[in-house]
């Protein structure tokens, strides 16, 4: 039986000051179109891969949000034979929320977006336009440019003469990079977050040059008519010795500033045996080829720039335990002092890596063994001659953005929550195939589309990668689409047309955050003036 909870009281749980897990089991694209504040999206259709990382303990109150279609009531099915034993859903979803006078917001990692637009106004953190910026590097002025978005993002476009500096990482190597304390220093990211975080980070770490944040980052620029970089690798260089001493330096002042607590190694372990009664997320924050070529077994990574623009992606449960780990503490400590400001209850691990058991195996999402065990499977290569047969319908459920760049000749696009809904249009053949990236998710959902067809049903072995490994063409573009492309949320500079209109909406939306979460008023950001 399903048990619900009205908007009223959802209302008040959000400020008890007890855990709570708010979830949207809607795809991440549906999902970016209207959803509560603190909803943290966990699609159904990947629900089983998700869970256990985001919600750790089994008996944390949740509450899972829709907006119609019954995705709520099938979750929480789910949840509950998964073991969880406080799942509801909210009455009417969105809807509901709604009619109760209360706000829905739109886009992605709203929280996060919408405290840097808080950080912007409450602390004043300087900008520059993109005009200005481009006057000074025309003059030849003294200035380094500093992008604040990891190495695939900047790779995508970034700011002449900017160097790939992921936010984390700024306070370690900004030392180096501008030693000169007349050099001006300027943060920016695609669009206005990170370049905030980053440059306000800077002036936290209380470094002697004066730092901005690039008014509207990478697409600020693009819309003042200047032209962008791209397929660049320009990296900031580890920190040296006296840089790193800096760095250092520069932790103590923003950890002090911003009362970042910090745990010795007997608190963990008192910590982690309370994990039943208390969440705890232990998250390692330095970068991921760091984290690849060795980490603490059972630590998650979580770069520090990235956890806090969308720490979402990470923690999904309201009130929990938060732990940050690296080796020197600066990255740790920069991180810890912005969850801290975002009403977290987080702390700094002191002493590091020391005394972990450590590993090179990066973790697979979901449970031990999930997905990789199929009742019926077919090799690409005997999939490549059933399609030339002509005899087989191939069902891809991957991201529509991975089905886009690249999928099996012939093959439908579809999500997995609404294959109910989608494979009626799809026809009838000898043999359905189901694939997606790893064949993770065609295995999760083999035995449900046995349910909803009497077709042969076998998954892909290896899913498409393997299809692509062996040599096997490969079709692009969304030809074949068996639903609406609403699982992915994309950035204005993703589409295809309107590009400039988009990003001038995005920019105004991220501006416009800060009256709405006052008008929300559930938003737990802390100042320190």
């Amino acid at each position: 039986m399903t048990n619900y909870v009205s908007a009223n009281d959802l209302k008040a749980m959000l400020s008890d000051g007890d855990e709570l897990a708010l979830l949207d089991v809607r795809e991440e694209g549906a999902h970016s179109q209207s959803h509560l504040f603190y909803t943290v999206p966990m699609p159904l259709s990947v629900l089983e891969l998700l869970a256990q990382s985001l919600v750790p303990r089994f008996s944390t109150r949740m509450v899972l949000v829709d907006a119609g279609g019954g995705f709520a009531e099938r979750a929480a099915a789910k949840l509950s034979a998964m073991g969880y034993s406080d799942v509801s859903c909210l009455q009417d979803g969105t809807a509901g929320w709604e009619a109760a006078g209360y706000v829905l917001f739109s886009g992605v990692h709203v929280p996060c977006k919408a405290f840097g637009e808080y950080v912007e106004h409450h602390y004043g953190t300087p900008h520059i336009a993109a005009t200005e910026l481009q006057a000074m590097r025309e003059a030849g002025e003294d200035v380094v440019i500093l992008d604040s978005r990891p190495m695939d993002e900047y790779q995508v476009m970034n700011i002449p003469d900017g160097i790939d500096c992921p936010g984390a990482e700024l306070a370690c190597r900004v030392h180096d990079l501008a030693p000169n304390p007349d050099t001006l220093v300027v943060v920016n990211c695609a669009g206005r977050t990170r370049s905030i975080i980053g440059a306000q980070s800077l002036i936290n770490a209380a470094i002697p040059n004066k730092v901005m944040a690039l008014e509207n980052g990478t697409m600020g620029w693009h819309l003042a008519g200047y032209e962008l970089e791209r397929g660049n690798s320009r990296a900031a260089p580890p920190p040296s010795t006296a840089g790193q001493l800096k760095a250092q330096a520069s932790a103590v002042a923003a950890g002090t500033k911003f009362e970042v607590p910090r745990i010795d190694r007997a608190t963990l372990a008192q910590w982690q045996a309370e994990a039943e009664e208390r969440t705890l997320y232990v998250l390692d924050v330095r970068d991921p080829l760091e984290y690849a070529a060795g980490h603490p077994v059972g630590v998650a990574n979580a770069p520090g720039g990235q956890l806090v623009q969308g720490v979402d992606e990470w923690c999904g449960t309201l009130g929990a335990r938060v732990v940050l780990v690296d080796d020197t503490g600066v990255r740790a400590t920069m991180t810890a002092s912005w969850l801290v400001q975002m009403g977290w209850d987080v702390a700094v691990l002191e002493g590091g890596l020391d005394g972990f058991e450590m590993t090179t195996v990066v973790p697979r999402p979901g449970p031990e063994g999930i997905g990789r065990v199929a009742e019926n499977e077919i090799s690409p290569a005997d999939l490549a001659a059933r399609v030339a047969a002509g005899d087989v319908l191939v069902v891809d459920l991957a991201p529509s953005r991975d089905y886009d760049q690249g999928h099996i000749p012939g093959a439908w696009w579809a999500v997995r929550a609404r294959l109910p809904q989608s494979l009626p249009k799809l026809g009838e053949a000898s043999l359905l195939v189901l694939t997606s990236p790893d064949a993770i998710v065609a295995r999760l959902a083999a035995p449900e589309v046995s349910e909803l067809t009497g077709m042969e049903i076998a998954v892909l072995a290896g899913g498409t990668a393997a299809w692509q490994a062996e040599g096997h063409d490969m079709a692009q573009g969304l030809e074949h689409l068996a639903d609406e492309r609403d699982d992915t949320w994309l950035k204005p500079y993703d589409h295809p047309e309107g590009v400039e209109d988009r990003m001038r909406a995005y920019l105004t939306w991220e501006i416009d955050l800060l009256g709405e979460i006052e008008r929300d008023g559930d938003h737990r950001f802390r100042l320190f003036l």
